[in-house]
């Protein structure tokens, strides 16, 4: 019983975990990627307030504020600019 018990806890805690995992934003090559300048340029026109700008695998990442002034975590994909993936 004390060992089902502890194989459904880890489960439980690792849920959570998989659910927030990076997206796949694109299977392109870094040289098809926007330039670092040109995704911020376009994040900033969609009304987003940089805090954080990261390369994640194969995103462009921010956290941040959105146009609403609410806390943001976004994916985008680099080659096209398009969001791929927002959490909070």
């Amino acid at each position: 019983m004390k060992m089902k018990l502890i194989a459904a806890f880890a489960v439980i805690a690792a849920t959570p975990a998989l659910a927030f995992a990076s997206p796949s934003c694109t299977t392109e090559p870094k040289s098809k990627w926007m330039s670092e300048d040109a995704m911020k340029a376009k994040i900033d026109a969609l009304g987003y307030k940089v805090k954080t700008f990261e390369n994640t695998g194969n995103c462009y990442e921010i956290y941040g504020k959105d146009k609403d002034g609410k806390r943001a975590e976004v994916y985008f994909n680099p080659v096209s600019g398009e969001i791929a993936q927002k959490g909070d």
